[in-house]
């Protein structure tokens, strides 16, 4: 087990290198200079020039490459060429926000997609089976934006149920101040006993978490419902069916839990997947996350806050596919000789 582990961690460790080296390379070569952004639009050539050479930009790209590897395991990520800030600091302001939206979000498409994909696969070729299909064919292939705007429209511009954006309230910054520890409202509104901020927190948290369910919702569903048929064509569960056993205790009992197994690894990655991809839904709503700082910071040519992104996205990744690996490894042994 602990070679496995060791082998994984090492795999992790290449892939978010070979991430971060890559992105650095596309980052350096696409047009413009990031000295401009960091000194100014009024700055004089003498002002980008000096900021060039602040910044490392006039050293060769190989030498900028490894200047930022030393600097990332030393806990220097650089400084935003716009903001001016560390990276790091600008990252711990932005990514509790997306994590709060994208953890909303995987907990609706849990609660919705798991027992639909259940449902259809206890009948298949039943009508509660296609509709299921269709709706989570719809859920997947749905630009997120388009799904933003319905819902926008509909259950705040019309029904009026809803907040139309922000984290909450703008009116409560006066009335019922929030001491953040986390960063997260939500979680802060419970820690220091806010009800005022937590509830419109609650409040505007549901749209944009139920545009971001959407996609994982769909595939959760769908994954269930394939692994699941799957699993009861298999030998042992049609030998069970022989012995007389009860339709339901061979779906609950002799099927659900195997088939469970890749649905955790879709899981993880679809929960990367969404921290990564959460911009449109944050410009809709006037979310302020990663997905916003990540959208800021391209359109500035901001290369040590791209690189941030990437480097926490790559990690997350790794993580949780270590985290899935090592799960698997342990529920399964032959994982680990394969």
């Amino acid at each position: 087990m602990l070679r496995f582990v060791s082998q994984r961690v090492a795999l992790g460790a290449l892939v978010v290198v070979g991430v971060v080296a890559l992105t650095f390379v596309i980052a350096r070569v696409i047009p413009g200079d990031p000295a401009v952004t960091y000194a100014g639009p009024h700055a004089t050539a003498a002002t980008i020039a000096a900021a060039r050479r602040e910044l490392g930009l006039d050293k060769p790209v190989i030498v900028q490459l490894l200047d930022y590897l030393k600097g990332i395991f030393s806990g220097s990520w650089g400084t935003s060429y716009r903001t001016h800030h560390k990276v790091l600091s600008d990252l711990g302001t932005a990514l509790p926000a997306s994590i709060e939206l994208v953890v909303a979000g995987i907990v609706i498409a849990v609660v919705l997609g798991l027992p639909f994909g259940l449902l259809a696969a206890r009948f298949p070729g039943k009508s509660v089976d296609l509709l299921v299909r269709v709706v989570s064919v719809i859920g997947v292939s749905m630009p997120v934006f388009w799904l933003a705007l319905i819902l926008q429209r509909l259950l705040s511009g019309d029904l009026h149920w809803l907040p139309t954006a922000g984290l909450y309230n703008p009116n409560l910054y006066y009335t019922h101040p929030l001491t953040s520890y986390t960063n997260i409202p939500v979680l802060d509104a419970l820690i220091t006993g806010n009800f005022a901020v937590l509830g419109s927190a609650l409040s505007h948290l549901v749209l944009p978490a139920l545009v971001v369910a959407a996609y994982p919702a769909g595939l959760i569903a769908r994954m269930v419902r394939a692994s699941v048929l799957e699993t009861l064509g298999e030998s042992h569960v049609r030998m069970t069916r022989a012995l007389g056993f009860a339709e339901r205790a061979l779906f609950t009992r002799y099927a659900l839990r195997p088939a469970l197994n890749p649905v955790v690894q879709v899981i993880a990655l679809v929960f990367a997947y969404s921290l990564a991809n959460t911009f449109l839904v944050e410009a809709v709503f006037d979310w302020p996350g990663l997905g916003s700082y990540a959208a800021n910071s391209l359109e500035a040519l901001d290369t040590p806050a791209v690189m941030g992104v990437t480097l926490i996205v790559a990690i997350t990744y790794v993580v949780l596919n270590l985290a899935v690996d090592i799960v698997q490894a342990i529920l399964d042994p032959r994982i680990r000789v394969s």
